[in-house]
């Protein structure tokens, strides 16, 4: 119910074409529903899962979040479990970010906070070694669900928290396997969102005007993608 209400109150407050919008909700005694916009596509980690991506596509939904993104932390908040699994598509090209249950209200006073959650694949390196934590771990983030459209997967190293103090520890950075295949923007790009000192990470409204991304398309040049992954998981479903 905790978790619910937070998340009820972090999207009737902060409404944006790039975060999943709460229509309504209702109390039936102890049971609280919440009405959302309905994202017919599923979900980003659904697409990864079932086709490789192209750098355009990436590009396109890399902006897309970054605007959901510059939009929360102008408001003071930090999403904290930004992942593929929390971007949600729809069929028209949308892509939005989405689950504020574990979001952090920050103060224009008030920074940084000293706990922050999240999923571990995609945890910031200030935050597993217990730092006080700000908005760009929502941009570590983001640079892992990066990795993940490149290479379908996340990175093993930050699994678990040993890994990734022995890694900060001596300097290490996320790297992609096989940087080679990929464009210097594209590898670029990444490096800016998984700087492992967050004074030099950028932030969502630098990143914005990264070529990267200020080359991509529309996002409505992602609805044939959405679609073909959407009748593909279908057809399996039906079989």
């Amino acid at each position: 119910m905790e978790l619910k209400v937070s998340e009820l109150i972090v999207m009737k407050v902060n409404r944006n074409a790039n975060l999943v919008n709460c229509l309504d909700s209702y109390l039936v005694g102890e049971e609280l529903s919440l009405v959302m916009e309905y994202m017919d596509g599923g979900t980003l980690s659904n697409v990864i899962s079932k086709t490789y991506l192209s750098e355009d596509e990436m590009a396109a939904i890399s902006r897309e979040c970054l605007q959901g993104l510059d939009y929360l932390h102008s408001n003071h908040v930090i999403h904290q479990d930004v992942k593929s699994r929390n971007i949600l598509l729809r069929t028209d090209g949308s892509v939005k970010l989405a689950d504020f249950g574990l979001f952090a209200q920050l103060s224009p006073e008030q920074g940084r906070r000293s706990s922050v959650a999240g999923a571990a694949g995609w945890l910031a390196p200030e935050v597993v070694t217990g730092q006080p934590c700000g908005p760009k771990v929502d941009i570590w983030s983001l640079g892992i669900v990066g990795i993940e459209m490149v290479e379908r997967e996340v990175p093993s190293w930050n699994a678990t928290p040993v890994l990734p103090q022995l890694m900060i520890a001596t300097g290490g950075r996320q790297k992609l396997q096989q940087p080679n295949l990929f464009s210097s923007c594209l590898r670029d790009f990444l490096s800016c969102c998984l700087q492992t000192d967050e004074e030099r990470r950028w932030s969502a409204k630098e990143l914005l005007q990264h070529p990267f991304v200020t080359s991509a398309e529309a996002a409505s040049t992602l609805a044939p993608l959405i679609i073909s992954v959407k009748r593909r998981m279908e057809k399996q479903t039906a079989l």
